[in-house]
């Protein structure tokens, strides 16, 4: 019993060291560039059917309206943004605010519980890594070896040959990739218009097109896995987030330590088994534990795309991309050996095969959490389709329209969120008034545009309250009360 506690005890000892320095970087500061080896296997297959999802969607959403406005579009410049057909204006800044906290929120209590999986499987820079630009990769130079002796080869017609195909496929769909980009700014009809029109028309936005799809190129081509590595925050976010509950891709050193090479004088069948090393037997005695499963292949290295070993633990560049899985799952059906030796588990499911997801922690995130989807969908659907700013009119005073009745000027600033057009009227309806609109005011608000104008608050005498009276403007549109103003009417006050 004695020396299965030391044997697991020095399993789990970890002098951290691996932690120092990153795989990418030599004790120099030189970048060591990493060849990974092709993936294959359940998890890799299944990534690619999420790669086509994520790219059917990428390139259909800039095409897909709802009421006449883009599904999406987040253009910064002209600080108009749209989500699902919605319109939200700079006026709607505090619902940007709470949606973006929320998604903070939501952010946080998916990485306690699940760790990097948006990153390995739909985060956009691993997508385009890894399962399209990569694939290119292995496709014109073949596997990692085939590209480091390629790499090392002199320059002749054939390594010319390849690197100008690759970089110039790559270039190519970061062109077409930087312009879908565009379209999720100023909107697909607007891209398309300017493709069509003569260069000549858009100098300035074919020069910076030029620009970004360089960026985009050199990303891929060779930044790569150091966008993950150094410049991502999410990734850093782990050292706070992650708990020993949370569900990462993970090495079971319990089952798999202590390592050892799979002697040829001894078949898989004639190791120690698994269940043998984990099992105490009731009085007492263990059985000797001689190996673990691991047979230290260095498979799991040799895929990984940011070159990390993921028996060292969980480490800030892993991306749960799971090719380590599969290389490993490959080599446990060839020895014999379980699947799962590295498997989607938690630290506490590890150590006592028990995985807690609903920790208190979680269950505390997942309250906050939906309070704020509560709040979000109660605001985004009670706002108002117009936004109407009235002001009463800087350094005027009243006017007598008569001996009877009082005049006050306002300027209105009128916002139409809707994704139509909308007429509108204004109405006093406190104290009892009328209003009378200056010059000759449009009939209908465009959709997504805003109107100003003035208009003139008439009332008699009587209601006059002192220097200040307070007023009610309501604006309707479609028989529909949609915004309320309270304002202040000036008067001569009391004597």
């Amino acid at each position: 019993m004695t020396d299965l506690k030391n044997l697991q005890t020095s399993a789990v000892q970890d002098t951290e060291s691996f932690r120092d320095a990153i795989a990418t970087v030599d004790a120099q500061g030189k970048r060591i560039w990493i060849y990974p080896k092709k993936p294959h296997g359940r998890f890799y297959n299944a990534r690619k059917w999420a790669t086509a999802v994520f790219v059917a969607l990428f390139l259909v959403m800039p095409f897909i309206k709802i009421g006449g406005e883009p599904l999406l579009l987040l253009n910064v410049l002209e600080r108009k943004f749209v989500l699902f057909g919605m319109v939200f204006s700079p006026q709607d800044f505090h619902l940007f605010v709470l949606v973006m906290l929320t998604f903070l929120v939501f952010i946080i209590l998916f990485t306690v519980v699940y760790g990097r999986l948006f990153c390995g499987w739909v985060c956009p820079q691993t997508v385009f890594m890894e399962m399209i630009f990569r694939r290119i990769e292995y496709w014109i130079e073949g596997d990692a070896g085939e590209q480091r002796r390629l790499d090392k080869a002199p320059w002749t017609l054939e390594k010319i040959r390849k690197k100008a195909l690759k970089h110039g496929i790559f270039f190519a769909i970061a062109v077409v990739v930087s312009n879908y980009f565009l379209a999720y700014i100023i909107g697909m009809d607007q891209v398309l218009r300017i493709i069509a029109d003569p260069i000549s028309k858009h100098w300035g936005g074919f020069l910076s097109m030029l620009a970004f799809s360089g960026v985009f190129y050199f990303v891929f081509a060779r930044l790569r896995e150091q966008v993950c590595t150094t410049i991502c925050p999410y990734g850093r976010l782990q050292g706070v987030l992650l708990v020993k509950d949370t569900v990462v891709v993970a090495y079971d050193y319990v089952r798999g330590e202590p390592r050892s090479k799979l002697r040829k004088d001894r078949s898989a069948a004639q190791q120690t088994p698994v269940q043998q090393i984990q099992t105490v037997v009731n009085d007492g005695s263990a059985p000797a534990r001689t190996t673990g499963d691991c047979i230290d292949c260095h498979l799991c290295v040799a895929v990984c795309p940011t070159g990390i070993d993921i028996r060292n633990g969980t480490q800030l560049e892993c991306i749960n991309c799971t090719a380590c899985i599969d290389a490993c799952d490959q080599v446990m059906d060839k020895i014999g050996r379980p699947r799962g030796l590295i498997r989607y588990d938690s630290m506490t499911g590890i150590e006592t095969a028990h995985r807690r997801i609903f920790t208190p922690r979680v269950i505390g995130y997942t309250a906050v959490l939906l309070a704020l989807v509560a709040l979000d969908v109660a605001l985004l659907t009670g706002r108002s389709p117009i936004e109407a700013i009235i002001l009463r009119s800087p350094g005027q005073t009243y006017q007598e329209k008569d001996a009877s009745h009082l005049t006050n000027l306002y300027t209105f600033t009128l916002i139409n969120k809707a994704n139509r057009d909308l007429p509108f009227e204004f109405r006093l309806t406190s104290p009892k008034g009328r209003i009378e609109m200056v010059g000759q005011p449009a009939a209908q608000l465009p959709k997504g545009h805003t109107y100003k104008g003035a208009f003139f608050v008439e009332l008699e005498k009587t209601q006059i309250e002192g220097r200040k009276t307070p007023i009610v403007i309501e604006v309707w549109s479609e028989g529909k009360q949609i915004n309320r103003v309270k304002t202040a009417f000036m008067g001569p006050g009391r004597r």
